[in-house]
């Protein structure tokens, strides 16, 4: 099952003035109920809208039973379907793709919140679902922790943790534009070469449109938020660094119940350097050569765009033998000049200690 994020048509405000205050509407956000510990409670409508989904939706040249099924879901999202349900289509792709639906559907059944059955994906047992459905999930989950933030910053940063960024160097600045939004801009009649230099990450963003997010604009991102066009400059030293610190915290806290602090640094400078977390897998493989001793060439290190020294508030939180040790953390590139963060890292890979 492949394609874009999933696309929630009735969370759509209903002014403008809604849609000035809200912001990833495709989220599926406003189909969710919250309880008292603030999670997400997984709902019947945030599972049929799935259902609505192009890759769900029966084609014209579908059998009647994958078109009966279909219809049963719809009015009744959490009803049974067994094996024999499935044989008795036709299609085989079909049959996969509800197969996948399934078990995505159990997972979030199971595990009552949005945030839980994130979590179940990183166990032993975890079930097998597509990144496209594991992204969603961080997406509304996102959605929920900054609610009513006020810092587009922020807002914008978070994206960097279910969507693939486009790293373009310009002028010593690093920025990030929406991988799928500049590849469709390179698609785009009218752009030509120029699209295709985009794609290469060798032309300023400016050139084709895309915005860099800044304080004069910033008012604009509620409502461009599900167009995901504004690029975000994660030089040192810039709002977009710091942005994307104040979210991991909140990420961190939301999901562990640790409370840290994050500040961007320019180097490693630490002789009792213990414990790092890389957020993506260059950065990941990069922090690890240098943890080991490793040569690692100048070339590869520019791959490493931004680093991060975390605190925890409370070091008994903490394994014992890092217990009061800074986590440095690095954000970094691929060789096809991409930035695929795992915000999953962030979870699975802190140093706490077992009993928390």
């Amino acid at each position: 099952m492949t394609g874009s994020m999933p696309e929630f048509g009735n969370s759509t405000p209903m002014n403008n003035e809604s849609a000035a205050t809200d912001f990833w509407l495709s989220s599926g956000y406003n189909l969710l109920d919250r309880n008292e510990d603030g999670r997400l409670v997984v709902t019947a409508d945030f599972i049929r809208a799935y259902l609505s989904r192009p890759e769900m939706m029966p084609p014209e040249e579908a059998c009647d039973a994958e078109r009966a099924l279909h219809a049963r879901l719809l009015r009744d999202p959490e009803r049974i379907v067994d094996a024999r349900d499935l044989v008795d289509l036709a299609d085989v792709d079909a049959r996969e793709n509800f197969a996948v639906f399934l078990r995505f559907r159990e997972l979030l059944l199971k595990s009552g919140t949005v945030e839980a059955a994130y979590l179940a994906l990183f166990r032993p047992d975890a079930p097998q679902i597509p990144a496209l459905f594991i992204d969603q999930l961080v997406a509304v989950i996102l959605r929920g922790m900054l609610d009513g933030c006020a810092d587009a910053f922020q807002l914008r940063a978070a994206e960097l943790f279910f969507r693939i960024q486009r790293v373009s160097l310009h002028e010593g600045s690093i920025l990030l534009a929406d991988e799928e939004i500049v590849e469709g801009l390179g698609r785009t009649g009218g752009l030509g070469a120029l699209g295709a230099l985009v794609m290469q990450a060798g032309a300023p963003l400016r050139q084709v449109e895309m915005d860099i997010l800044t304080r004069e604009n910033s008012s604009q991102y509620w409502l461009r938020s599900d167009r995901h066009d504004m690029v975000l400059d994660i030089s040192f030293a810039r709002s977009g660094q710091d942005a994307f610190a104040r979210v991991v915290e909140a990420w961190v806290r939301h999901l562990s119940g640790a409370e840290v602090q994050v500040q961007p640094v320019q180097t490693i400078r630490d002789e009792r350097w213990v414990w790092h977390i890389g957020l993506d897998a260059e950065a990941n493989a990069i922090m690890n050569a240098l943890y080991e001793g490793q040569d690692v060439s100048p070339e590869r290190l520019k791959n490493v765009l931004a680093l991060f020294r975390l605190e925890f508030r409370d070091a008994s939180l903490m394994l014992p033998r890092v217990a009061g040790r800074p986590v440095y953390l690095a954000l970094g590139q691929s060789s096809d000049g991409t930035l695929r963060m795992k915000p999953q890292n962030l979870v699975v890979n802190l140093p706490l200690n077992a009993g928390n």
